[in-house]
């Protein structure tokens, strides 16, 4: 299935259908076209323009290309929404086979890998270097001249960077004893552990060619084939626990783990290879580009960022290694759930991330900006809904997703109680994924990004020492919210760019850190649907208290969440909801273009 853009002359990427773009803008940044004719600046051909013809213009590409956002997001969530599915499922049967007790705590510690590499290799870090890079390969290509910059770029990163998968991936299996040391002290069973660990470290190999396809799709404004990545990850961990667990026990689930890493990267294999096929083909007598590897302090500051923020989860299970046996599942599964609402938050940014960098790569800052600051009022309105569901209905659901086999009522009521203190960061979260996107959408290194998130990590690591004793699982889970919270002000502090109102300079080759936002505005428009949720929370829990039986709870809550954060949202004033409405408008209306291949 691909998702068709509606043809028009706007030039945000390559058409998803597979047909030829149309000429890009040019492409702004200094030094970067050395050798190269330069193009006519945008600006120069725009004032040409009638003024009334011009507005007629932007105003068609403007709603083409919001149409084709629209689907694509759509897509993008009903395909994350089926991973995220087949991921409660795993983690059902996890529970159903396992429980919540020292084999679980020993294969959970073991997926610190793969949690890991999918932060550094796929969501984050290698995402947000190569999809700059692609958009500026593409905006190359669409100046014309000798050679395939797309195919340049790929000879020069794709054969170094699967040598260094390789090799940190044999490194991580021979050091899993002091690994599993590290970050779980208080084992009990240290040596199931190593073992996963072991099976698990398949994972730098298969996330970080399964995270090039993605990020090289998606520049392409592909968006299909990396959606369904994890629907195949978690058929493969599925399917190892329901052959092998009676015989392999636990460690049927790290073989799963590292079945699902190769079949993520088997499911782009075919669209990413048609790709450059159809647009690697170059006149006859062009001089091939010389390949193009990626920027060491670019690469350097994106997967720092990205190991720091994935360091938080080293901390948890630092921390509640040293609780009786138990403790590391219940803030795992708890922790799984609640950051459903954030994931669908972020599919919108999934989508247009490769359009805001396009944009800047073709001197663009005013697009970015808009496109950024419509992403994070969208995003903010849908993960504040969900974490109201989530602190209205924590235990409806817990019982519901998970009590059964192995898992008791006493599980569910740590489970809930730990998921409810968790739902407090997830705006912090999503505010970091979006921010984060801002930052490195440029092209170029940026180091603050990663001072932010230890800004954060300290936060989180000194609060959790501090709350552990008292307060033990909820404590840390406290820690985690408080340092993201504390990472996203800070990211945000970082994007001020003007008063209100004022307009980046179209073309301006320098922008302050990342895209510039007006930090004050932003804060006025997060603040309407945090009132929605401190209300919708509540009420949901009361409407959902009425039921005894956690399906009726569940569907009283939700349904009362969703009726009061809406219309309270509305009535506020909320751009998110209103953009949200217009974008389900838009994707539906569409629909035909929405095509099985």
């Amino acid at each position: 299935m691909t998702v068709t853009p509606s043809r028009s002359p706007r030039a945000d990427g390559d058409a998803a259908g597979g047909t030829a773009a149309p000429p890009a803008r040019p492409v702004a940044r200094p030094g970067e076209t050395a050798g190269k004719p330069p193009l006519e600046p945008r600006e120069s051909r725009e004032s040409r323009e009638p003024q009334e013809s011009r507005e007629s213009r932007e105003s068609r590409e403007s709603r083409a290309s919001g149409g084709f956002l629209a689907r694509a997001a759509l897509v993008t969530a009903v395909l994350s929404v089926a991973g995220s599915l087949l991921g409660l499922v795993r983690d059902q049967a996890l529970a159903r086979l396992f429980g919540a007790g020292r084999d679980t705590d020993a294969f959970l510690v073991a997926w610190t890998v793969p949690e890991f590499a999918a932060t550094l290799l796929i969501e984050d870090g290698l995402a947000f270097a190569l999809i700059p890079a692609f958009s500026l390969a593409l905006a190359r290509r669409a100046q014309g001249g000798g050679g395939d910059p797309v195919r340049a770029l790929v000879a020069g990163t794709l054969p170094r960077l699967s040598l260094a998968f390789v090799a940190v991936g044999v490194l991580v299996a021979a050091l899993a004893p002091q690994l599993v040391g590290v970050l779980a002290p208080g084992l009990p069973d240290p040596g199931l552990a190593v073992g996963c660990t072991r099976l698990t470290a398949t994972c730098v190999v298969s996330f970080g060619l399964a995270g090039y396809c993605s990020a090289a799709l998606r520049a392409h404004r592909r968006f299909v084939a990396p959606a369904a990545i994890y629907v195949a990850y978690n058929t493969g961990i599925v399917t190892g626990m329901s052959v092998l667990g009676e015989r392999w026990g636990v460690r049927s689930a790290a073989v799963g783990v590292a079945v699902g890493g190769f079949l993520m990267v088997a499911v782009q294999l075919p669209s990413l290879w048609q790709q450059l096929r159809r647009r690697g083909a170059r006149p006859v007598g062009d001089v091939a580009e010389e390949p193009r590897p990626l920027g060491g302090a670019v690469v350097a500051t994106v997967l720092l960022f990205a190991l720091c923020r994935q360091s938080q989860v080293l901390v948890e299970r630092f921390l509640a290694s040293q609780l009786p046996s138990g403790a590391i599942s219940h803030l795992n599964y708890a922790q799984k759930v609640a950051q459903m609402p954030m994931i669908l938050s972020l599919m919108v940014c999934t989508v247009t991330f490769p359009v805001v960098a396009r944009a800047l790569a073709e001197g663009d800052t005013e697009r970015a900006r808009d496109r950024v600051q419509q992403d994070l009022a969208l995003a903010a309105c849908v993960v504040l809904l969900g974490t109201a569901g989530v602190v209205a209905c924590a235990p409806q659901m817990i019982e519901l997703f998970f009590q059964r086999g192995a898992f008791t009522a006493g599980d569910t009521a740590a489970t809930a109680g730990v998921m409810r203190v968790y739902a407090l960061g997830l705006l912090g979260q999503t505010l970091v994924g979006v921010l984060a996107r801002s930052y490195f959408s440029t092209g170029r290194a940026s180091w603050y990004p990663a001072g932010a998130m230890a800004v954060g990590i300290l936060t989180t690591s000194g609060l959790g020492a501090l709350c552990v004793a008292p307060w033990g699982v909820y404590g840390i889970a406290a820690a985690n919210a408080a340092g993201i919270t504390v990472t996203a002000l800070v990211l945000l502090a970082g994007t001020a760019g003007g008063p209100a109102g004022a307009r980046p300079r179209r073309g301006a080759h320098r922008v302050p850190r990342g895209v510039p936002l007006h930090v004050p505005g932003v804060v006025k428009e997060l603040s309407r649907p945090v009132l929605a949720a401190l209300v919708a929370a509540p009420a949901g829990a009361f409407a959902g208290g009425r039921f005894d039986g956690p399906a009726a709870g569940l569907a009283a809550g939700s349904l009362t969440v969703t009726a009061v954060f809406v219309l309270l949202g509305w009535a506020l004033g909320a751009q998110g909801i209103a953009s949200a409405l217009r974008s389900v408008r838009s994707a539906t209306r569409r629909l035909p273009h929405v095509r099985s291949r």
